[in-house]
């Protein structure tokens, strides 16, 4: 590339947008990869490439107009989220946030404080990171539930099993089945994600209802799937299985297990069936 062409893409407003909407994002999946949370960091990392597809999906019909005053209070909230990330070293509530925050500075930068709402499906996208997975614990005990259905499962295929409270005892071992396993992490993903679909696709009433309880359900029994595969790990003394899959790259493979089947009932059962009937009314 010339130096012409440098000087001509440096003065297009929207790379500098998108040199500093990368910047941000590099600084926030760093910092929540050093919380040694691959959960979080995969939903994080999930759904800022989900920002980023809507973004390019309609990028041709954004209105890219911002005022200095827009502007300042832009850089204003970016130097803060510098600012307060330069202090992190472990985790802090305000990971969770500053996704939000950037998705603002950005927009405001982009196209000041009247044209974000230009930007409220990925405003809300970002906004549902800020649920902390305790929330659902509020509302109902995770862990015993998971426990249960881990049991049924472990029952099902033929092993001994005896669930007391939130402890799975086999003959040769037992695991607890604590917050941070009982699916907390999982649901709220899938639940994100059921959230982006609504957003992207036209559904009807009863879908958008059917949607997020799919997303819940499907979240739930595979991580139950996973806690069983652990009970069985620890009852065979595989302390490295064990580890991978508890909390290594095996957590992610159940993770993305649920992403595809959620995806293939997504497909199968409300996209497949809108073309049907969209095929069905043009040939009509």
């Amino acid at each position: 590339m010339t130096e012409t062409n440098w000087l001509k893409y440096a003065q297009e407003p929207k790379y500098w947008l998108l040199a500093i909407a990368a910047g941000l994002i590099s600084l926030q999946l760093t910092l929540a990869s050093r919380t040694n949370d691959i959960d979080s960091f995969g939903t994080m990392f999930m759904f800022w490439g989900i920002v980023a597809f809507l973004i390019w999906e309609k990028q041709e019909n954004l209105k890219l107009e911002s005022g200095i005053f827009a502007s300042f209070f832009g850089i204003t909230i970016i130097a803060l989220i510098l600012l307060k990330s330069s202090s992190i070293s472990g985790y802090d509530v305000f990971i969770r946030i500053s996704p939000l925050l950037s998705g603002l500075s950005l927009g405001i930068l982009a196209s000041g404080i009247k044209g974000l709402k230009q930007y409220w499906q990925e405003l809300i996208v970002l906004a549902y990171l800020i649920i902390p997975p305790g929330l659902i614990g509020v509302f109902v005990d995770v862990s015993l539930l998971t426990a249960k259905s881990s049991a049924f499962i472990l029952h099902y295929v033929g092993f001994n099993v005896i669930r007391q409270g939130i402890y799975l005892r086999l003959p040769n071992g037992s695991i607890e089945v604590y917050h941070g396993c009982s699916g907390v992490h999982a649901i709220l993903q899938l639940l994100g994600l059921a959230i982006v679909f609504l957003l992207m696709f036209p559904t009807t009433r009863n879908q958008k209802i059917i949607v997020p309880i799919v997303a819940v359900i499907v979240a739930f029994f595979v991580n139950s799937a996973r806690i069983a595969l652990l009970a069985v790990l620890v009852s065979l003394s595989q302390p490295e299985a064990f580890k991978y899959w508890h909390q290594g790259n095996g957590s992610v493979v159940f993770s993305m297990i649920s992403v595809a089947v959620f995806g293939l009932f997504c497909w199968f059962f409300i996209l497949r069936e809108q073309e049907q009937q969209n095929k069905e009314k043009q040939n009509s």
